[in-house]
């Protein structure tokens, strides 16, 4: 007799539809073709010196592996600089490799802070994998991470501080490189040991590049450059952190240009002037009480204004500095005793006419630089306006995200950790505009008798007048 059909239990559905995962592993042989394909150099480099060993001899290999290694050794004693520029990094950013970011070390590094996972029907620890060690310098260490699958960029962002401690590094930042890529600097150490003595005075104007003036060196040992004209830079920074030398030393890197008529400083030192008294001979205007400075940003905007009209008359998209047309920059020590603490109608008058500035001024060749120790929208309601921001040691983690964008702080830019002495003024962070990663940078130290070379340079001379588009008239 034929056995009635019945209908499976959801019992035998739910063991049939289960997919049983092997625990074993990927056999030995094939785990290693695979790591050899990732790194070829490995079996590369041995090939190449047995093949030598065997065709040449053993003693003539020895001999030119010997003198190779004397020879790199003697390069990084006798010649430093080129040493460290050509070959330092190559050679530094592969052993950081084998040490420090491959194998059960960097695992165990990622399980510890939660960036790694145990697959738990092999038993194996999937972490992200490192793809590219770049150290171009010391002091950083720049990886390109590939990430696992569930992972993003704020998981990364959130244990950058745990990771930091687990490399035993000064601080770590995060960003995204391209999709399942991410950017991890990692710096080991504080980069600026020293002060970065101030820039030379050049000789002459022609020498000066006004979109890339030299006013300190950033982390990886480069340059650190500001550009003048079509550009408004914000410092932040609490009492000691060196705003000064962002005020003198990019004067200094710009000093014949001042004294050729080529730049016109209008300086803005509502604290009576102590800060920048010292350089008055170099300013074509300086302000020190509310109503002077009222009195300059009205000259500065009308001037703007006629430098707009002419534009349009001529069929002009930007200027370029000239005696007859100048770079205006204004320069306001203490933004906060402009844009908050005065007067209503002095602030409210202020405010106006440096929002027109700030929004008009890029192809007028007018600039504002503006330097605050409370960087909050309430006491600089513009800061927005501002496409170049520096922030010094600030007292506050929010005024981080502040003046450099919301989770500037997140990816690295511990400005609000750099000890306020001396031994660290002038210490703070940009944001490096193709990366979006923060960069630490020195402003250089400028002394007060470096300051008093630069008025006795670059002054200009007694008596020349400059005169504007605003007050020629049409028919000059």
């Amino acid at each position: 007799m034929a056995r009635p059909h019945t209908r499976p239990s959801m019992r035998h559905l739910a063991h049939r539809d289960v997919v049983r995962h092997s625990s074993r592993r990927v056999g030995g042989e094939f785990r290693c073709l695979t790591w050899f394909a990732r790194n070829p150099l490995f079996l590369l480099m041995p090939t190449v010196l047995i093949v030598a060993g065997v065709y040449v001899g053993l003693v003539p290999t020895t001999v030119v592996v010997l003198s190779l290694a004397l020879a790199v050794t003697l390069w990084g004693r006798l010649h430093p600089r080129t040493f460290d520029r050509w070959a330092a990094p190559t050679l530094r950013a592969a052993w950081r490799r084998w040490t420090s970011y491959r194998g059960r070390r960097w695992a165990a590094v990622l399980v510890d802070c939660g960036l790694a996972r145990e697959n738990h029907h092999t038993g194996r620890v999937d972490a992200p994998r490192v793809m590219r060690v770049r150290s171009a310098t010391r002091s950083i260490d720049t990886l390109h991470v590939r990430i696992t699958r569930g992972q993003d960029l704020t998981l990364w962002t959130g244990r950058i501080e745990a990771l930091a401690d687990a490399l035993g590094a000064h601080r770590v930042a995060v960003t995204r490189h391209r999709p399942g890529v991410l950017a991890v600097v990692v710096e080991r150490q504080m980069p600026f040991a020293l002060p970065i003595p101030a820039p030379a005075i050049p000789t002459d104007s022609e020498t000066v590049d006004l979109a890339a003036l030299d006013v300190g060196d950033d982390e990886y040992g480069h340059p650190f450059t500001l550009a003048l004209p079509g550009r408004h830079v914000l410092v932040a920074g609490a009492t000691g952190s060196g705003k000064g030398s962002l005020i003198w030393a990019p004067l200094r890197a710009m000093g014949p240009t001042i004294r050729d008529g080529l730049v016109r400083l209008h300086v803005i030192d509502l604290k009576g002037g102590a800060e920048t008294r010292r350089g008055a001979p170099l300013f074509h205007r300086h302000a020190t009480t509310p109503a002077e400075a009222i009195a300059l940003l009205t000259a500065v905007r009308d001037e703007m204004k006629a430098r707009q009209a002419h534009m349009a008359e001529h069929g002009l998209r930007r200027l370029s500095a000239t005696t007859d047309m100048p770079l205006d920059l204004v320069l306001i020590d203490e933004l906060a005793m402009l844009t908050a603490y005065g007067e209503r109608g002095d602030v409210r008058e202020a405010l106006r006419l440096l929002a027109e500035i700030l929004t008009q001024g890029r192809a007028c060749l007018t600039s504002v630089m503006g330097y605050v120790q409370e960087p909050s929208k309430d006491v600089v309601d513009v800061r927005e306006l501002f496409p170049t921001r520096i922030c010094l040691g600030v007292t506050a983690s929010s005024h981080v995200d502040m003046v450099l964008g919301d989770g500037a702080r997140e990816r690295g830019a511990l400005a609000d950790a750099i000890p306020g002495d001396l031994d660290h003024a002038g210490i703070g962070y940009v944001i490096d505009q193709r990366s979006r990663l923060p960069i630490r940078v020195r402003a250089a130290l400028v002394t007060d008798d470096e300051i008093d070379e630069l008025v006795a340079a670059c002054a200009p001379p007694a008596g020349q007048v400059l005169h504007s588009i605003a007050t020629r008239g049409e028919g000059s």
